[in-house]
């Protein structure tokens, strides 16, 4: 089916600018890039209306497919991959293919989850779930085929092949492959074109900005991967008017919430509305919970009750006021302190308001006092030098004492992995490691 929808928008597109690599300066009709992945000369327009069967939906065996890297392989791999009727399982540059069986029934995809607050495993896709996750980003979104996506983000992620490469695949959105984040290589990415999106991370955002590098042309500007600070929202706004939407989404359910308004947020906690065709609730114990037709299928090999049937039990704690959607932190985040929980987000909300401290990150360790249960630590990237005992009376004016850091890191930056978060169990594994050398 994902074959022969692409075969469709190559058909009807087939002259038109599909896919362009900024790096070698080549460029691709919808036509060429059909014609490059199915073997059959481009001259030959028949070809686009007759696709082999898949070999996994004319019930052959079938294999597993691993595209991977930022450049046209990529596209290229994955398109030969649905016309062979393989499971696809994106990879990073460098990353080795997992060890895992084929996934079961008429799953046709494996995503990698982040890890951020675990370890890692795959989430299987079908084909419906995969272009349902499109459909509801393209259409909340409105993503158009005359504004290509400008593509810096990782496309074996989550984030990127949802709304990078399936909208060039399924919708006819064309793509722009720049060689890199940095702020030269974007500018001459965007060369030659009257109007793009651009989806991207929090750190790229904030380093464009500082650069004086967000291209002009730029009319849709997406934000996702990680927390979009109010504080960057707002000065990418008043510097070139440009309003960063917050995208919120997860590698197990695809797109959750979208802030498609036109100013910025004044909230930091607001994630935006639910995404066109996604419902969502809180279960008992406040995490989110949502419901669509681009959940995942399961968690794979391993399946847990928390992905299936059309539903997804996130970890994030969260409350639904007004038709918008308010993140409250991880449940596995909070800090246990004498019986008492405090989410790691309501201690970086207010640090952050010191003048000196330019970012923050809060976790919970073991306390050597058992009584205590958790030690909380405040890890801090300062713009002008500070004493911890100056951040601490600043929170103890305006925080209970019980929720106030009782140990202080101080870090020249919190550095992020390579989708853009800041991983809270990475740091705390760091401190921990730190704390025991000494």
């Amino acid at each position: 089916m994902l074959y022969e929808r692409w075969r469709q928008i190559a058909s009807e597109r087939r002259d038109q600018l599909a896919l362009r690599d900024a790096a070698s300066g080549r460029r691709w009709t919808f036509g060429e890039l059909f014609a490059a992945a199915d073997g059959a000369p481009v001259s030959d327009p028949a070809r686009l209306h007759s696709a082999k069967v898949p070999r996994r939906c004319a019930g052959l065996p079938s294999k597993l497919a691993f595209p991977q890297g930022h450049s046209s392989d990529f596209i290229l791999a994955l398109l030969a991959a649905w016309r062979e009727g393989a499971v696809v399982c994106p990879l990073e540059p460098g990353q080795p293919p997992p060890q895992v069986p084929e996934p079961p029934g008429s799953c046709i995809h494996l995503k990698s989850t982040s890890a951020t607050t675990g370890a890692a495993r795959m989430a299987a896709f079908t084909t419906e779930q995969l272009t349902a996750d499109a459909e509801n980003i393209v259409a909340t979104m409105g993503l158009r085929a005359d504004w290509p996506n400008l593509a810096v983000i990782s496309m074996a992620h989550s984030y990127g092949f949802s709304n990078l490469v399936l909208p060039l695949v399924l919708h006819g959105i064309p793509l722009i492959l720049a060689p890199s984040p940095l702020p030269e290589a974007l500018r001459r990415a965007a060369e030659g074109e009257s109007a793009l999106t651009l989806p991207a991370v929090p750190a790229m955002w904030r380093a464009w900005q500082e650069a004086d590098a967000i291209p002009a042309k730029v009319r849709l500007a997406i934000s996702a991967g990680a927390p979009l600070s109010v504080e960057l929202e707002t000065k990418v706004f008043q510097s070139c008017g440009l309003k960063l939407h917050n995208f919120y989404g997860s590698t197990e359910c695809g797109g959750i919430a979208y802030d498609g308004s036109e100013t910025p947020r004044t909230d930091p906690a607001c994630a935006g509305s639910p995404l066109r065709n996604v419902s969502l609730g809180v279960s008992a114990a406040g995490c989110l919970v949502v419901k669509s037709h681009a959940v995942g299928e399961t968690y794979w090999p391993e399946p847990q009750p928390t992905l299936g049937l059309g539903q997804f039990q996130t970890s994030d704690l969260a409350e639904l006021n007004d038709g918008l959607v308010f993140l409250r932190g991880r449940s596995s985040d909070q800090i246990n302190v004498a019986g008492r929980k405090v989410l790691p987000f309501t201690i970086e909300q207010v640090l952050v308001q010191h003048p000196s401290v330019t970012a923050c990150l809060v976790f919970g360790v073991p306390d050597h006092d058992a009584g205590r249960t958790d030690l909380p630590v405040a890890c801090v990237v300062a713009a002008t030098q500070v004493k911890a005992e100056d951040l601490r009376q600043f929170l103890l004016a305006r925080l209970p004492a019980w929720q106030v850091p009782r140990d202080w890191w101080f870090v020249p930056s919190l550095s992020a992995n390579h989708v853009g978060k800041v991983s809270r169990a990475e740091w705390r594994r760091r401190y921990s490691k730190k704390r025991q050398a000494v």
